[in-house]
């Protein structure tokens, strides 16, 4: 992490605890208080892993494992491997959640991995997502729902997974219906794969910044905090209604750079997000769905159709973000370096 510091900026090794925006001020972990002017607030998401009644006894163990720890992808990987019959569970909860994709990724590249070892005809594939659809932007559906099809997986939509019993090998899902009655459904399994519920951190939810739902409230458009103007919002804790997706943080940051250079400068915030994220969804090895797409589910690719058409599976994808996207990352991204990507002032 001091690697990407850049020159000039002050590495304070303590955690912000609370916030006291009255008085422009942040209580530390180590009992310190830091003042500012201007503050841009960029925490991230949690990970509620804790949510799940009995999950955390049996991640990691018994079958149960998730990709969103680091940790604990070598597991995923050898039950995948070691899977040559029975049933794989994959499991989606309510948004927001960090990459809206990676509960499908896992599933697609598990099957085409079974696939390809000639054993997909003796696995029932079985995928739980607590939402109403496949994926949010419709114009991305017909692409992932035929490789669905081609794993012959088994979509269970509006359940919302509630409870693990890894000695038992059980999941326990709330099933919603259409009048919004809720039922316990029991679901065994021999691989099961979480994606687990998220939300903003701790000391946001419980802080002045929160909106009622606990995430940092600003305006969707500048990023710039609704009651306090000397704040601002970056990434995954805001209430913008963005994918929370690394490729947003990369369209915010210049806006809000942009913003806050204004406010210095006693100008207007006329720099605005226009809710761009994008979702590379790995449906098989070598073959990407590339969603992108803004607020309202406008579909806003980054390349012409001729070179790249995101609603269908390309290989020009996967070689985008297998050769591209990673020192895009971290020789740009977090070294601020942005060569790509302006801040677009509002329309008059």
């Amino acid at each position: 992490m001091e690697s990407l510091i850049p020159k000039g900026v002050s590495w304070i090794a303590a955690a912000a605890e609370s916030f006291d925006p009255e008085n422009n001020a942040l209580l530390l972990s180590d009992g310190t208080s830091i003042f500012y002017k201007r503050l841009i607030v960029c925490p991230g998401i949690k990970l509620n892993w804790a949510a799940i009644d009995g999950l955390t006894e049996t991640l990691g163990k018994n079958g149960v494992t998730s990709n969103y720890r680091a940790d604990l992808a070598p597991y995923t990987w050898e039950l995948v491997q070691n899977l040559k019959q029975g049933v794989a569970v994959f499991t989606q909860p309510p948004m927001p959640i960090k990459c809206a994709g990676a509960p499908q990724k896992a599933l697609y590249l598990s099957a085409d991995h079974w696939l390809k070892q000639h054993v997909l005809n003796s696995i029932q594939i079985k995928f739980f997502n607590a939402g109403a659809v496949l994926f949010g932007v419709k114009d991305y559906v017909p692409a992932l729902q035929s490789y669905m099809d081609k794993y012959k997986a088994e979509l269970n939509f509006m359940h919302r997974l509630v409870k693990v019993e890894g000695d038992k090998k059980t999941a326990w899902f709330e099933k919603t219906d259409a009048n919004g009655v809720t039922t316990l459904v029991k679901q065994s399994f021999d691989m099961l794969h979480i994606c687990p519920p998220q939300t903003a951190p701790d000391f946001i939810r419980n802080s002045p910044l929160a909106d009622a739902a606990g995430w940092v409230d600003v305006d969707p458009a500048t990023l710039q905090h609704k009651r306090y103007p000397n704040v601002w919002g970056l990434g995954d804790a805001t209430n913008s209604p963005n994918a929370k997706t690394a490729a947003a943080v990369r369209k915010q940051v210049p806006v809000v750079a942009a913003n806050i250079v204004n406010d210095i400068r006693g100008l207007p915030q006329e720099y605005h997000y226009d809710g761009y994220g994008s979702c590379p969804l790995t449906v098989e090895r070598g073959k990407i769905v590339l969603a992108e797409f803004a607020y309202g589910g406008k579909l806003v690719p980054s390349l012409p159709n001729w070179m790249l058409n995101g609603t269908r599976t390309t290989s020009m994808a996967w070689h985008m973000k297998k050769s591209m996207l990673p020192p895009l990352y971290w020789h740009g991204m977090l070294k601020g370096h942005e060569l790509l990507v302006k801040p677009v002032r509002k329309s008059a």
